[in-house]
């Protein structure tokens, strides 16, 4: 059962002061960001510990318990395998690495935290924003990404209601501290990845099976905009020869070439939601050793 997309859908947000529930948009939110917006409720910005914070949608199909299992659900992921089968998170260290993890046994009690660790799947939307957030965030510039629709096994049971995005600061959920025994699923609102969509956060044996499509996809791009983009960063001079050190790097930054590539993705950047602009313009920023077609290309295919 697929739901429509829709990045630039309006939110639900919920004051901890007042407990007024409101709908806005997302320049809305980028304004209150910016704290030029207040709860109309309390008139509480967003600085305030108890200021508005998205909610879910209370018509969300995802909140039908009978219909989790029914959704389509999303996860994008560099693992071209993903989920892996018989994971081990310690079959690629090296003796060198495991001696200073402490030997055997901490490593041993190391891979049984990694496998306790859930998986998670959410709204299309929440599978290119977490893509979008690891390039930007994580050094995954340049990676192959992978697109998984996931189909979940019909008998799963899933956990009662919703809950607050459990994540630690580095996106991990402990499985067994959100789902007990007898429960698969658990539910959550997601603040990071489509804010106020529903994610879940589930174990492997909750997946009936994934479908995986290599993203960008192939010829979804504008082939006149890539072809106007190709012949003016080919027409503009290279980045001068590598320097080291900061201000190497603020040159590499201000090279003609970065220039010219801002330029020419603003017009891409200010088509798409608010929300995604900031991290798609770093997401697709020209990096050392880019070449014009390729930089073109994967910025087009990733704005289709």
């Amino acid at each position: 059962m697929e739901r429509l997309i829709d990045f630039s859908r309006d939110r639900h947000m919920l004051c901890g002061s007042c407990g007024q529930q409101f709908l806005v948009d997302l320049d809305w939110i980028d304004r209150w960001k910016q704290g030029q917006e207040k709860c109309p409720g309390c008139a509480l910005t967003c600085e305030h510990e108890d200021a508005p914070r998205v909610t879910v949608d209370p018509a969300d199909p995802a909140l039908d318990d009978d219909l989790v299992a029914r959704l389509s659900w999303y996860h994008t992921s560099t693992h071209p395998n993903w989920p892996p089968k018989n994971f081990d998170p310690a079959a690629r260290l090296t003796a060198e690495t495991r001696q200073l993890m402490g030997g055997d046994r901490q490593v041993a009690d190391w891979a049984a935290r990694q496998k306790r660790k859930a998986l998670h799947v959410g709204t299309y939307e929440a599978a290119i924003h977490n893509m979008l957030r690891r390039i930007d965030d994580q050094a995954d510039h340049g990676s192959q990404f992978y697109l998984y629709h996931v189909r979940l096994e019909p008998t799963v049971t899933v956990r009662a209601d919703w809950l607050i995005d459990p994540s630690n600061f580095v996106g991990d959920v402990i499985l067994d501290e959100v789902c007990p025994p007898g429960v698969d699923v658990a539910r959550y609102l997601n603040y990071h990845e489509d804010p106020g969509g529903i994610s879940l956060a589930l174990g492997r044996d909750a997946i009936a099976g994934v479908q995986r499509v290599a993203v960008p996809l192939a010829d979804t791009w504008d082939e006149d905009w890539v072809r106007d983009a190709v012949t003016t960063l080919e027409n503009t001079i290279a980045d001068v020869a590598p320097e080291t050190g900061t201000l190497g790097r603020i040159r590499r930054s201000l090279s003609p070439r970065v220039v010219a590539s801002r330029e020419l993705g603003a017009a891409l950047v200010r088509q798409l939601p608010v929300n995604l602009q900031h991290q798609f313009a770093s997401a697709t920023a020209f990096a050392e050793g880019d070449t014009p077609e390729r930089w073109a290309v994967a910025r087009a295919a990733c704005s289709s």
